[in-house]
Parts: structure tokens; C-alpha cells; sequence
């Protein structure tokens, strides 16, 4: 009967450690202190990837159910990507509009965007001179076509340090902090939702380089 009760015993026990490791491990649990510190504060932060690709899926989610999205790229890969394909079609419809800031490639060796492409060719030898410029003008070009077909869509550019991706819907923002040996994909991305300090933060940076910034020709 004791051998019956050590065997229960321990394989209860053996569960709970195994549900406890699990927990511990999952990136739910590990984000419900941040969740909690961000209700106490005001911060309205929902939670943080440790890396801005991670977030891509839910940021698609997120794009989805927008009434209006606001954009400033470092580079704009994935305003070309599947995740912003539903907002392109939904523009004028569902989307009352889109405002899209990039980097102006054409000021030279003396811009913020040179200055960005310096730090990344010190960590990637597949950055070559120009590299990077030549990027943001594909994707502009790819935005300037979508928005000759839809009147909701705004582009502009903008010469303000490289150091952070913003993407702000009437919802949610997520704010990435660009590092100086790192790709844009790898930095952390803070997800922060409305009502918030960190959104209206996002949302303050976003309309600040809209203001101070050129438009597209």
C-alpha cells in the first residue's frame, strides 16, 4: 500500500514539475510580469518580442482589424510582404487610410540612412555601398504604384536617424528599437496598446518625422 502511494505520489509530482517547468518556459508566463508592471505604470505595454520577426504574424492579425495604419521603416521590406497585402486591398474600403514614412535615399553620404548602411556593413559583408538606399527606393516605388491606385495611401520621406520601426494602427502599436550591431529582424519590438503611454510614444514619433518630412514626387 506505501509502494501504491510513493508511486501516486510521485507521479503527481512528477506532472507538477513537468506543467511548472513547461510554464515557466512558455513566452506566455514570461510575459506576465511585463503585462503587470505595464497596468501598474501605464505603460500599456501588451508584451515584447525579442526579436521583430517574431512578431509578424500577430502584427498581420493586428493590420487586419485596423481602421488606419501609420508606418516609419527603416527600410520597408515588409510593406511588400503577405502581411500588408490585406491592407493594400482593404484601403478605401475598410482602411480609411495609410500614411508611410521612409528613409530619403537621395541625400547622399552625409544622411541618417548612409549613416545606418555604415553600421550594418561593419556586421554584414553582403552590404555593399548603396545597398541599403537602393532597397528603400524599391520599396518606395512599390508603395508610390499602390498609391496611384489608391487615394487613401500617403508616402513621404523622411532624414531622421535610422533607429526605430513604427507601425501604429487606431489599436495597437509596436515599436521596435533598432541596435547598432544587429538587422532590423533581430532588435526587440514592444507591442503597446491604447489607451498607453508607450502608444501615445509611438504614435508622438511617428508624427513627428511626418511633420519634418518631404513629399514623394
Amino acid at each position: 500500500m506505501d509502494a501504491f502511494v510513493l508511486g501516486v505520489v510521485s507521479s503527481l509530482l512528477a506532472t507538477a514539475l513537468t506543467f511548472a517547468g513547461g510554464w515557466i518556459l512558455s513566452m506566455r508566463s514570461r510575459q506576465w510580469p511585463v503585462a503587470l508592471l505595464s497596468r501598474l505604470t501605464g505603460l500599456g505595454v501588451r508584451r515584447v518580442f525579442s526579436h521583430q520577426h517574431l512578431a509578424s504574424q500577430e502584427l498581420a492579425d493586428e493590420l487586419a482589424r485596423a481602421r488606419w495604419v501609420r508606418v516609419l521603416a527603416g527600410r520597408g521590406n515588409e510593406l511588400t510582404r503577405d502581411g500588408f497585402a490585406a491592407v493594400w486591398e482593404a484601403v478605401g474600403r475598410r482602411l480609411e487610410s495609410v500614411q508611410i514614412l521612409l528613409p530619403d535615399a537621395d541625400l547622399g553620404p552625409d544622411s541618417w540612412l548612409a549613416r545606418r548602411e555604415a553600421e550594418m556593413r561593419r556586421i554584414d559583408p553582403g552590404f555593399s555601398a548603396g545597398i541599403l538606399a537602393e532597397q528603400v527606393r524599391i520599396n518606395a516605388a512599390y508603395v508610390g504604384e499602390v498609391a496611384q491606385h489608391r487615394e487613401h495611401v500617403s508616402l513621404r520621406f523622411y532624414d531622421l536617424p535610422n533607429a526605430h520601426r513604427v507601425i501604429v494602427t487606431d489599436n495597437v502599436a509596436y515599436l521596435t528599437f533598432y541596435r547598432q550591431n544587429e538587422h532590423g529582424r533581430k532588435s526587440p519590438c514592444i507591442v503597446a496598446q491604447r489607451p498607453g503611454l508607450m502608444y501615445d510614444y509611438a504614435l508622438l514619433l511617428f508624427s513627428t518625422a511626418w511633420d519634418n518630412s518631404r513629399r514623394a514626387e
